[in-house]
């Protein structure tokens, strides 16, 4: 990966809306459609959602989007990498930047819904290498088997989200 750039971006970009299709795709092979919680192009460009990409050589590679919750609350959606990329570090880079710009606004929670399957372990050990915790639904998720959530307080004053 050469010198990986992140940025702000368009969902609706030609390449960046080929790397969502392939996300919403794992998704809807490894989740039944009631527990699909992906956003599409039209919830990525939403304004209360902050979308970027991360690219080497112009190439998409990895994807991530910062939904805001409340004043003090964020959710990780859209979080994907190129298959042929993965575990060399870009869905790493892509967290990491998504967590520095939730401080940068001041949010003291940053909470996610992902699935629970074995499909969905490495994004679960990421994330939880980095801080996240269990939690319980958040927003307007139900509680679901094929749902995991999870939760990283930014900020020690920061208490376990309840419906917000």
């Amino acid at each position: 990966m050469l010198d990986p750039e992140i940025g702000a971006d368009d969902p609706r970009r030609d390449d960046v809306r080929r790397l969502i299709e392939r996300h919403l795709a794992f998704c809807n092979e490894h989740s039944p459609p009631e527990d699909v919680h992906a956003l599409d192009l039209d919830g990525l460009v939403a304004p209360q959602v902050t979308f970027f990409s991360l690219r080497s050589g112009g190439q998409v590679l990895a994807v991530g989007a910062l939904k805001e919750l409340g004043d003090a609350h964020a959710e990780l959606k859209a979080m994907h990498t190129a298959a042929e990329i993965r575990r060399q570090g870009a869905g790493r880079r892509m967290l990491e930047h998504l967590l520095e710009t939730a401080r940068r606004r001041g949010y003291r929670r940053v909470s996610l819904e992902t699935g629970s399957t074995e499909a969905f372990a490495p994004a679960r050990a990421m994330y939880a290498s980095a801080g996240f915790v269990p939690c319980d639904p958040f927003g307007d998720y139900l509680p679901s088997p094929n749902s995991a959530f999870m939760t990283l307080a930014l900020d020690r004053s920061a208490t376990a989200p309840t419906d917000s």
